[in-house]
């Protein structure tokens, strides 16, 4: 379980209950089914009509990946990288196709089966990089959705409202169902503005932080994929890794597929 993304988004709405509570209101009057059923329905109605449900079907993965601290496989990369070039240094690169079976990153045994196969260096890295960017684009999709949620979520509110002021203005006769209407017209502001700033956009920011730190762990490996092609001596090209690893292993130490 990622904890920083639930503890988030159990702060946050904790936080607007409290205050609601210390405020002296009543936790069952933020809970109404007309407004939820607008704002909710609406905002995933208006998604579904923006993506392909080809992939609104990966839902429930971007959601698991938001949630979920799954390792990146980076340190275990780096030390693949290492050991792989000072093997290659004292016995060359086809001693490394014995290898490629222990290793579980699929984008490293790629890279360097590529490197065994004699592959020409710019080919290599043209198809390393294309391979990321596949990954982004697939990623980014994800990302799109939860924007997309946080978007239409508070307009959404706003339509609730408005169709919840003018049900109260037809019935102004009643005034016994005068006060929940106007409670129930405001509710849909509340539901759309809430579950966009701390639902829908904290996980589309998620999302992008580890796409981010999943480019960067895969750079790394590209780099030292590259660096091995070339011989660059295996303590050079641990030093360039480190620079790599530093950089990635700061804002967090997971990989999500």
């Amino acid at each position: 379980m990622d904890i920083s993304t639930l503890l988030g988004i159990i702060i946050g709405f904790g936080a607007l209950i409290l205050g609601f509570i210390l405020e002296g209101g009543h936790v069952s009057s933020l809970f109404l089914l007309p407004p939820a059923i607008i704002v909710f329905g609406g905002t995933f109605g208006a998604v579904f009509a923006s993506f392909p449900l080809k992939e609104m079907k990966k839902l429930s993965t971007w959601l698991k990946i938001a949630f979920t601290d799954k390792s990146y496989g980076t340190l275990e990369a780096y030390e693949t990288l290492i050991r792989f070039a000072e093997k290659a240094r004292r016995e060359g690169l086809l001693s490394l196709e014995q290898e490629l079976e222990e290793v579980e990153d699929r984008f490293t045994r790629q890279g360097m089966q590529l490197v065994i196969d004699g592959t020409d260096p710019d080919i290599t890295r043209e198809i390393l990089e294309s391979n990321i960017a596949v990954m982004e684009k697939r990623h980014k999709v994800g990302i799109s959705v939860f924007e997309a949620a946080g978007g239409y979520s508070p307009t959404l509110g706003i339509i609730g409202t408005v169709m919840g002021l003018v049900h109260v203005l037809g019935n102004l006769t009643d005034p016994d169902s005068l006060s929940k209407s106007i409670a129930g017209a405001f509710l849909a502001t509340l539901y759309g503005v809430a579950f966009a700033n701390l639902l829908y956009l904290p996980i589309a920011t998620k999302l992008k932080q580890k796409d981010k730190i999943e480019v960067a762990s895969m750079e790394m490996i590209m780099d030292g994929i590259l660096s091995i092609q070339a011989g660059e001596n295996p303590s050079i090209l641990k030093e360039k890794l480190k620079t790599h690893l530093g950089n990635i292993m700061e804002p967090a130490n997971s990989r999500n597929e």
